[in-house]
């Protein structure tokens, strides 16, 4: 497994090295001391970062983000573990911040996959600092799966708001899987569902343990709810509008009595909705994204089912009640599951 998209080794002699290249033998000296073990595929390895695992481009990217990123107070983020829901809340949270300067047809989201719009602070900041929304000191929109712990100082230091979004983890990992089979790699054939399920279980998988990446956000916003909002994938898809609301709400661009009127909200969810994203021609087949010298998925990849419970499809009892006694055994006494209940 690598990163969603390929690290550039090195630019044409003709032009300057960026700051991440200037820095990147230190990062990999640096993390050729860290623990190592076999990752998803046979010659892919997931490396240890203060109990986190990564991949080598990504882990890069982090600890590049770490020191470069620089979080401004007006700056919000988008914060997930992999396959929770993060192409959604890129789409929402872009279209909820530009819905005055779009009308329905020019919308940018009609045209690009919403991990152009939104970039990842461990991916495009480090890797791609020549794309568009890296350059524009306008865009305030950044996303990033990298745990609560290791974020950049920083965005704490800035006070900047962020989101996070967190899926039953039966759903995380079938979706987390069936993306993998669907990335064009040289590390080999992907794992049996069971023995890459055995390994999320364990905690070895991209930014895992995912339990522990979803507790330590949820301890954050249990410390300063006015900095964090914190949601559900599941109770997001099952009534869409009041989350778009709370939403724009907490982002500082809540939508007015106005516009509610005239169903500006139901617009902003239709047009992120997953099954409107997923039938856009730019998402659909093997188009891939232009903005970036190579990717690893099309489009497409990004929109599978997006439905809740399709675990039922893949797991056996045996293996959801293995993965639901985790869950219910890391989140005890955190308050983290009442929340769900009764947000």
């Amino acid at each position: 497994m690598e990163s969603h998209t390929t690290v550039p080794s090195n630019h044409e002699a003709e032009t300057e090295p960026t700051e991440f290249e200037k820095n990147q033998k230190r990062y990999k000296d640096l993390i050729a001391t860290f623990p190592h073990t076999k990752g998803w595929r046979p010659k892919g390895s997931l490396i240890e970062y203060h109990g986190c695992w990564f991949v080598q481009p990504l882990l890069e990217g982090c600890l590049y983000a770490q020191e470069f990123f620089q979080a401004r107070p007006i700056d919000f983020l988008i914060c997930s573990s992999a396959k929770t829901g993060t192409t959604w809340l890129k789409a929402l949270t872009f279209a909820i911040v530009n819905r005055t300067c779009f009308d329905d047809s020019s919308n940018p989201l009609l045209k690009r996959n919403p991990h152009e719009l939104v970039p990842f602070i461990e991916n495009e900041f480090a890797f791609f600092p020549q794309v568009d929304v890296i350059k524009d000191k306008g865009n305030t929109l950044f996303s990033t799966h990298i745990p609560h712990g290791l974020l950049p100082k920083s965005i704490a230091n800035s006070g900047c708001k962020m989101v996070y979004i967190w899926r039953d983890p039966k759903d995380t990992f079938i979706s987390m899987w069936t993306f993998f089979q669907k990335q064009k790699s040289d590390f080999g054939p992907l794992n049996s569902l069971e023995e890459s399920f055995d390994m999320f279980c364990r905690g070895t998988s991209v930014y895992g343990p995912y339990l522990d990446h979803v507790l330590g956000y949820w301890k954050a916003y249990q410390e300063n709810p006015n900095q964090i909002l914190f949601l559900k994938y599941e109770k997001m898809r099952a009534d869409p509008l009041p989350y778009v609301k709370r939403l724009a709400q907490f982002m500082g661009y809540g939508f007015t009595a106005e516009e509610e009127k005239k169903g500006v909200v139901e617009k902003v969810a239709n047009l992120c909705s997953f099954e409107t994203l997923k039938n856009l021609e730019v998402n659909e087949g093997e188009k891939i994204r232009e903005d970036i010298p190579s990717v690893h998925w099309p489009n497409s990849a990004y929109f599978r089912k997006g439905m809740v419970g399709d675990w039922h499809n893949y797991l056996t009892p045996e293996m959801a009640a293995r993965i639901d006694g985790l869950m219910h055994e890391k989140f005890k006494g955190s308050g983290l599951l009442e929340h769900d209940i009764d947000d």
